[in-house]
């Protein structure tokens, strides 16, 4: 007649303490997630994807807009302006450098600066990556997202630091803002993700 050892039984007894453990967890897991491992944390939720979109008006491309786009869903709408408009020969020519509009396309896009001290444009500006047009030989460079003001975010006694209404919505291809309207952009992008890229359409 055989034997059972003590360790035996001890051993049989915790295999089965640990199987009944494993059943339990999967069992008691939130519908569609998978029980954390033991010691550990369930899997963190997919990052929020914030996107620029502009949105060009043919008929009027200094009355275009600029989307803030969260996950698929637009959480923000600016007026904005890009090119010299329709009144001029290449406002809505893409391939027309410091003329015409913005290229259509993807963009890749930079951080956001509020004391920005370049030679034309200064104060609250996001810098795009370059983009060739669809002629494919002309490269657009030197573009943003900028309004006019000062590099302190004021309004200046020089044209080009000054806000003066609809018609200063004209740039040389960036897409341009009102004063107001790009710090609302920033305090927005401010509560998400950084946006990484611009969509021209």
């Amino acid at each position: 007649m055989s034997s059972t050892s003590p360790l035996r039984v001890r051993a049989a007894a915790i295999g089965l303490s640990a199987m009944a453990l494993m059943t339990v967890a999967a069992v008691t897991a939130p519908s569609g997630q998978a029980a954390a491992p033991a010691g550990g944390r369930p899997a963190a939720a997919g990052a929020v994807v914030t996107t620029l979109k502009f949105v060009r008006n043919s008929a009027d491309p200094q009355n275009s807009r600029l989307l803030v786009v969260r996950d698929n869903k637009t959480q923000a709408v600016f007026r904005a302006g890009s090119g010299l408009g329709r009144d001029h020969a290449k406002g809505r020519d893409e391939c027309a450098s410091a003329k015409g509009w913005l290229p259509a396309g993807t963009y890749t896009v930079g951080a956001r600066q509020t004391r920005y001290n370049g030679n034309l444009i200064k104060g609250y500006a996001i810098p795009l990556s370059n983009k060739t047009c669809k002629n494919g030989r002309t490269t657009r460079t030197e573009l943003f997202i900028h309004s006019e003001m000062t590099r302190a975010g004021g309004q200046g006694s020089t044209e080009s630091r000054r806000w003066d209404g609809v018609g200063d919505y004209k740039s040389a291809g960036c897409i341009k803002l009102a004063p107001e309207d790009i710090k609302k952009l920033f305090r927005n992008l401010g509560r998400g993700a950084a946006p990484k890229r611009l969509v021209v359409v």
